[in-house]
């Protein structure tokens, strides 16, 4: 396959899948199995075009927690946000030093696939049962932290999928509410993982030889398409559950297991 094409097929399956529930990691390993392996400076790129369509679609929100901090309720979420943060910014640390991380091979993530899958289902039968809660608590703000940890250990979780429904499971019952925290912690949280990477790669001086083409075109392609997949995504579950994308991540685990 061109290699254009390629690039803007990979750009396309991050923009879908980074934001959705069912795994952008997943996704990505599966796609270059058969279209050829990236570099990791490309994935950096492309997840963080990715992040800046989030940070566009929250722009306001983001420009009114940081002018109003006079205001207790901002106050409060931009504590809460950082708490979730610095808990993952540990404990993220932590795993990396004791080599707390599964192999990105097919089989775990159609196992993690899966497993996430049936969690979606016991989330939204919890949250049915419960009153319609909007409130960040600080018990969402932990639960938050520890799943994005979760979701960097095991390859396949979703980081979108695991702070979403951690913060369902811990009293935000309310989905667009679990959603918008979720994505608002999921930027600086991205943007460091991804500054992190750049660093690394540069110190090992992995950055010479790179089509920096590719990348800008990858960034362009993913920023384009998870913007459009977040705006549905955030209209979607106005009125919808999120059982589609457990039926979506079962069929696919299950699938990835027959063909290997």
């Amino acid at each position: 396959m061109d290699n254009f094409l390629q690039v803007i097929l990979l750009g396309i399956i991050e923009g879908i899948t980074e934001f959705l529930p069912i795994s952008s990691t997943g996704h990505l390993l599966i796609a270059q199995h058969w279209l050829g392996r990236r570099s990791e400076l490309f994935t950096v790129a492309i997840q963080a075009g990715a992040i800046l369509a989030v940070v566009v679609i929250y722009w306001r929100r983001l420009w009114n927690l940081t002018i109003n901090l006079r205001d207790p309720v901002n106050r409060d979420y931009l504590y809460k946000l950082s708490w979730a943060f610095i808990i993952t910014v540990i404990g993220g640390f932590v795993a990396k030093e004791v080599g707390l991380e599964l192999p990105e091979t097919v089989a775990p993530i159609a196992w993690a696939l899966i497993v996430g899958g049936i969690v979606i289902f016991a989330v939204e039968a919890y949250a049915d049962r419960q009153p319609v809660r909007d409130t960040l608590t600080w018990g969402v703000a932990t639960w938050v932290g520890l799943a994005q940890i979760l979701a960097a250990v095991f390859p396949g979780t979703s980081r979108s999928a695991a702070t979403i429904f951690a913060a369902m499971l811990a009293g935000m019952t309310s989905r667009p509410a679990a959603a918008e925290f979720a994505f608002l912690v999921g930027i600086p949280t991205m943007f460091a993982a991804t500054a992190y990477e750049v660093l690394k790669l540069y110190a090992d001086g992995q950055l010479a030889n790179e089509n920096f083409g590719d990348l800008a075109l990858g960034f362009v392609v993913s920023a384009i398409v998870a913007f459009i997949a977040v705006k549905w995504l955030l209209q979607y579950i106005q009125t919808h559950r999120f059982t589609v994308f457990a039926w979506y991540r079962i069929a696919l685990g299950i699938l990835l297991l027959v063909a290997v």
